[in-house]
C-alpha cells in the first residue's frame, strides 16, 4: 500500500494544476497532462553560416591574446584612475545603481566587485531556492530592463529564477560604453581629504585575502567625485564601506541590521538610502547595517529601488538632472520620488 506521502506527491506531479498552500492560488506543475495541446517540433537549425562537421577557427598567436587582454585592462585602469563615480559592490543594488546612472552617457562609472562573479546574493532566492519575489511597484523596474515574471497577485510578482534578473541587468549595464566592471578586485580602504571621501584604495581580492601570509603587498588607488557603497550586509566583505567610516571616526556606530521584518525593512532601505558622509552614498543592505534597520529576507524590490535612488543621489551630487528633484531628463518619476522621501532617520524594528 502506498503511503499517504507518496500518494500526495503523485497527485502533485500529474495534476495539471495544484493549489498553493499559500493564498490558494493555482500554478501549473512541471509535468504537463497527457492531453496537452500539440506543439510543433522546435527549430534546431543553426543561424550562423558555418558547418559544424568541418568547423575551424582562424589561426592566432598566443602572444596576441595576451596583448589584447593586457592592453585593454591597462587602458581601463588608466581611464578610471580618476572617474566620476565608483560603485563598490556589484550585487542587485550596485547593478541597479549602475544601470540607472549610466543612462547619462557623459558620466563614467567604475564598478568594483571583490568576487569573480558579480551579482552578490541575487543569483538565487531565499534558502538557495530559484524564484525571486519582488513586491510591487518595484516590478516596474523589471519591466524596464525586460525581465519576465508571473503576476498573479496584487502585491507582488515572481521571477521564475533570480539569475534571470541578475544576468539581464548585468548584460545591460556592461554593454554601456561608460561602465567598466573590475571584478576580483577588493576595496581595502578609502581616500579621504578634508572630511570628504574622494576615492577608494584597491587591490586584487586574492591579495587582500592573503595579507597575513605574505610580506607587504601595497595597493592601488582610484579617485572619484562620488563613491556609492553597496557592500551588502555584514560578512567577510560585507558592509566594509560603513565599517571603515566608523574605524576612521567619520560616523559614530554601525549597529548592524535588526531582526527580519519585510514590510518595515524594504521601505526603510529605500528611505534611508542617502549620502552618509560627504562624497559617499550608501545603498542596499549596507543601509540596514549603518542604521540598524530590519533585514528583509528573500524579497528583492528594495535592492533595485535603493540602487535607483543612489544613482539619482549621485546625479544630484554631480550637479546633473535627477528624479529626486523631479527634473531627470525632463521627466518626473513620481514612484521613485515617493519611495525616496526623506521623512525620518531611524527605524523601529
Amino acid at each position: 500500500m502506498a503511503s499517504s506521502l507518496s500518494t500526495a506527491c503523485k497527485s502533485l506531479l500529474f495534476d495539471h494544476h495544484h493549489q498553493s498552500s499559500f493564498l490558494g492560488s493555482a500554478f501549473p506543475t512541471r509535468i504537463p497532462p497527457a492531453a496537452a495541446t500539440f506543439r510543433p517540433a522546435p527549430d534546431v537549425s543553426i543561424s550562423a553560416k558555418y558547418d559544424l562537421n568541418s568547423f575551424q577557427f582562424q589561426p592566432i598567436r598566443e602572444s596576441i591574446v595576451s596583448r589584447e587582454m593586457t592592453r585593454r585592462y591597462m587602458t581601463d585602469m588608466i581611464t578610471y584612475a580618476d572617474t566620476d563615480v565608483v560603485i563598490v559592490g556589484a550585487g542587485s543594488a550596485g547593478l541597479s545603481c549602475a544601470y540607472e546612472l549610466s543612462k547619462d552617457p557623459t558620466i563614467n562609472i567604475a564598478i568594483i566587485e571583490q568576487s569573480v562573479s558579480p551579482g552578490g546574493g541575487a543569483w538565487l532566492g531565499g534558502q538557495l531556492f530559484s524564484a525571486m519575489v519582488v513586491r510591487k511597484p518595484a516590478h516596474l523596474f523589471l519591466d524596464e530592463i525586460g525581465v519576465p515574471y508571473d503576476d498573479n497577485h496584487e502585491a507582488y510578482v515572481v521571477v521564475r529564477h533570480a539569475a534571470l534578473f541578475t544576468s539581464t541587468i548585468m548584460a545591460r549595464v556592461l554593454a554601456r560604453p561608460n561602465v567598466k566592471l573590475f571584478n576580483a578586485v577588493a576595496v581595502e580602504d578609502l581616500i579621504v581629504r578634508q572630511g570628504r571621501v574622494a576615492g577608494v584604495v584597491t587591490n586584487w581580492a586574492l591579495v587582500s585575502m592573503n595579507h597575513d601570509t605574505q610580506s607587504c603587498m601595497d595597493p592601488n588607488v582610484m579617485e572619484a567625485r562620488v563613491i556609492v557603497s553597496s557592500c551588502g550586509h555584514d560578512g567577510p566583505f560585507g558592509a566594509t564601506g560603513v565599517k571603515r567610516l566608523k574605524g576612521i571616526g567619520m560616523i559614530d556606530a554601525v549597529p548592524g541590521m535588526k531582526a527580519l521584518d519585510m514590510n518595515a525593512a524594504e521601505d526603510a532601505i529605500v528611505r534611508l538610502t542617502r549620502e552618509v558622509v560627504p562624497g559617499m552614498i550608501v545603498t542596499g543592505m549596507e543601509v540596514a547595517e549603518v542604521d540598524g534597520a530590519p533585514r528583509m529576507g528573500p524579497t528583492f524590490g528594495a535592492m533595485m529601488i535603493s540602487g535607483q535612488k543612489a544613482a539619482h543621489l549621485a546625479l544630484r551630487a554631480l550637479g546633473r538632472p535627477n528624479a529626486l528633484d523631479g527634473d531627470a531628463f525632463g521627466l518626473k518619476t513620481p514612484d521613485l520620488v515617493l519611495a525616496s522621501s526623506d521623512g525620518g532617520d531611524v527605524v523601529d524594528a
